[in-house]
């Protein structure tokens, strides 16, 4: 036979605990934990919140675009070519500049550091930018919030091994700072800043080289270094002739700042024809981008988004089309001897 229950009788009410007093259990100095955290893990936990911002506001840019997802991808970035050495230091050439004498010491040292072949070019080049690709890829797989200081310290010597494959590159390229800086050796500057100046476009050209169309860096960094200097020698020139005197004839003032700065019309009509010609071996597409990018229509320069708007593609697309008509310009002006002309003139 079942008992009932007296449905009069009260059951004794359990004491009700919060959430937040079921976590802490009985004991002495436990409670401490959870009022407050010793000076030593405030430390900690600052240090891990900096390190946090400072991992995910750091700009990491890559240059190879799809180059990084294909399977070979990884052996390429890390097979180095048989005739590799590292270190560059310490190489004795054998072709040292005539003027050798005269050189300061710093000057001296580079033609104590050797040369990179073509396919050791393409190895550093690849292989910096693959660290850059996989420290951006690793940190895109953690959360700004929870990222461990191992995880983060993973990621930071990726991008130190990048920055030492970076400086290999900039070392073995410091003499053609050198061998371009003397045909723009002016009163007004003196040849270490030049030398100076030199040094900080070879870097950016560093960065932004895409070793991925198969050409040599020097080719590139000629260009860009040349650029950097022809806008030294411009501002130089305007300075002096706002503060130029008096009691100079503005016409001879004119006449040497044209002497300088201009090419002849036989050079300039040169230019013009082969520039023609590039373009009218581009695909009409092509034609149309370059035009409108850099402004060769007449009309003010275009962004991406402006001609993707016109064209109906996404911007994305316009620079792919851009790059792709850059390499080709690129190739026939090597074919064309450009770079070894415009040398000539200058």
């Amino acid at each position: 036979m079942i008992a009932l229950a007296d449905p009069n009788r009260r059951l004794p009410k359990s004491p009700k605990r919060s959430q937040r007093n079921s976590r802490i259990p009985s004991g002495g100095s436990e409670p401490q934990k959870i009022i407050g955290l010793s000076p030593s893990e405030k430390r900690r936990k600052t240090i891990l919140a900096k390190k946090r911002i400072a991992l995910f506001e750091r700009d990491i840019e890559y240059i190879g675009g799809d180059v990084f997802l294909e399977k070979d991808a990884d052996l390429l970035a890390n097979s180095p070519p048989a005739d590799a050495e590292i270190p560059l230091e310490g190489f004795t050439s054998d072709k040292k500049p005539a003027s050798s004498r005269s050189l300061s010491p710093y000057l001296a040292s580079l033609y104590q550091t050797r040369l990179l072949s073509k396919d050791e070019e393409q190895f550093y080049f690849r292989r910096m930018n693959w660290l850059k690709f996989q420290a951006l890829q690793k940190r895109g797989r953690l959360d700004p919030k929870r990222a461990t200081m191992k995880q983060m310290k993973q990621i930071e010597n990726i991008l130190a091994e990048a920055e030492t494959v970076k400086a290999i590159l900039i070392t073995s390229n410091l003499r053609l700072v050198v061998s371009i800086a003397k045909k723009f050796n002016e009163p007004s500057h003196s040849f270490d800043e030049l030398i100076s100046e030199g040094n900080v476009a070879l870097m950016r050209s560093v960065e932004k080289f895409n070793f991925a169309l198969g050409n040599r860096f020097s080719t590139y960094a000629t260009y860009a270094i040349q650029r950097h200097f022809f806008r030294i020698s411009h501002k130089g020139r305007q300075y002096r002739n706002r503060f130029a005197s008096d009691d100079e004839p503005v016409k001879d003032r004119a006449e040497e700042v044209s002497d300088h700065e201009a090419c002849s019309p036989d050079q300039v009509k040169f230019l013009k024809t082969l520039f023609s010609k590039f373009l009218h071996s581009l695909e009409p597409r092509e034609q149309q981008i370059v035009l409108a990018r850099f402004g060769f229509d007449g009309d003010k320069p275009k962004t991406f988004r402006q001609l993707g708007t016109e064209m109906g593609v996404c911007k994305e697309r316009i620079r792919q089309i851009q790059t792709r008509a850059i390499a080709k310009l690129r190739t026939m002006a090597e074919e064309a001897n450009l770079e070894r002309t415009i040398g000539d003139w200058l």
